[in-house]
C-alpha cells in the first residue's frame, strides 16, 4: 500500500476511533441511556445536510436524542453486527440482505432514494461526457488510464463502483490510474477535485458540495446508478441492551408522512431539485 493511501486510511480509522470514544460506548443500551440512541448511518445522509434538518425535528417530536456517527454503510453494519448501534440508515441492499439473513436486524424499511452519479473534470479526458451506460464510461475510464478516486471504505457507494467495474469487465484494481481514498464521500469528492480526476458519488452529497468543486456531472440515468436508502433497527434478541424503543421510534419517524414530505423537499429550494425522494410504503 501506497505511503499516502495508507496516511488517508490511518486517519480515517482514527476518526472513528475517536468517535466511538468520544460517545463512551460499549453497548447502545447500556451507555447511551434509554433516551438516547445511537443512529450509525452513511456520510451521505450526513454529508447532503439531510440529518441536519430530520433529527431536530426526530428529537423534539420524541425526546430522544440521537447521538450519529456517519462511516460508511459497511462499517455502519458492521457496528450493528457488534451491538454498538441502535438503529441504522444505511444504502448497501446486498449487503443489507445478508444483515438481515444473519439476524442481526429486527425489521428494515425502505426510505427513500436518489441516484449514483459519476463526476469528473471539465477537460474530460476520457470522454465520457454523455455516455449512457455506467459500465461503458468505466470502460472507457479505464482504457484512456485517467484518474478515478474510489472511496475505497466499504461503503454502499464503494459497493455500487463495484459493480459498475465488474458488469464492465474492466481491471481496476492495482492500476496506477485507480486510487482509494478511505475517506466518505465529501471528503473523496474535493480530493477528486484536487487532482482533477473521475469519482462516483451519490447525487445529493455531489450537489450540497458542487460550488466547492469544480467537478460536473459527465454520466448520470442509468438505471443500474438506483441509490436506495433503509432503515434498519438492531436486533435486540442478538444485542438486549439495543435501545430498541428508541431505535423503533426513529425507524417509524423516517417512514411517517410528515418526514417523508421533508425528504421530498428538502434541497428544492437551494438547486431545484430534491436530492432524495421518499419511498416509505413503496415496493423495492
Amino acid at each position: 500500500m501506497k505511503k499516502a493511501q495508507f496516511t488517508t486510511r490511518l486517519c480515517c480509522f482514527i476518526a472513528l476511533t475517536f468517535s466511538i470514544m468520544l460517545y463512551g460506548f460499549v453497548s447502545p443500551g447500556h451507555a447511551a441511556g434509554e433516551k438516547t440512541i445511537i443512529l450509525a448511518t452513511t456520510t451521505s445522509t450526513q454529508d447532503s445536510g439531510l440529518l441536519d434538518v430530520l433529527i431536530p425535528l426526530f428529537e423534539k417530536k420524541t425526546g430522544f436524542m440521537v447521538k450519529t456517527i456517519a462511516v460508511g454503510s459497511g462499517q455502519a453494519m458492521a457496528m450493528g453486527e457488534r451491538g454498538e448501534a441502535d438503529v441504522l440508515l444505511v444504502h448497501s441492499p446486498d449487503a443489507e440482505k445478508k444483515f438481515m439473513d444473519k439476524d442481526f436486524g429486527s425489521s428494515r424499511m425502505i426510505v427513500m432514494h436518489n441516484d449514483f452519479v459519476i463526476v469528473g473534470p471539465a477537460a474530460d479526458p476520457a470522454k465520457i461526457k454523455g455516455v449512457k451506460s455506467a459500465a461503458d464510461a468505466f470502460k472507457k475510464i479505464a482504457e484512456t488510464q485517467s484518474l478515478f478516486m474510489s472511496r475505497g471504505d466499504n461503503s454502499g457507494t464503494h459497493a455500487k463502483e463495484k459493480a459498475v467495474w465488474k458488469a464492465g469487465g474492466s481491471v481496476y484494481s492495482g492500476q496506477k490510474w485507480y486510487q482509494e481514498t478511505g475517506l466518505g464521500m465529501g471528503q473523496t469528492l474535493g480530493v477528486a477535485a484536487e487532482k482533477k480526476g473521475y469519482t462516483l458519488a451519490d447525487r445529493g452529497t455531489y450537489l450540497s458540495l458542487k460550488n466547492k468543486l469544480g467537478l460536473e456531472i459527465l454520466c448520470e440515468g442509468d438505471k443500474a446508478l438506483l441509490n436506495v436508502y433503509h432503515v434498519i433497527v438492531v436486533n435486540p434478541a442478538k444485542w438486549p441492551k439495543v435501545n430498541t424503543a428508541g431505535a423503533k421510534a426513529f425507524a417509524d419517524f423516517m417512514v411517517s408522512k410528515e418526514t417523508q414530505t421533508v425528504i421530498k423537499e428538502f434541497g428544492v429550494d437551494r438547486f431545484g431539485q430534491p436530492l432524495f425522494f421518499p419511498d416509505a410504503d413503496k415496493k423495492e
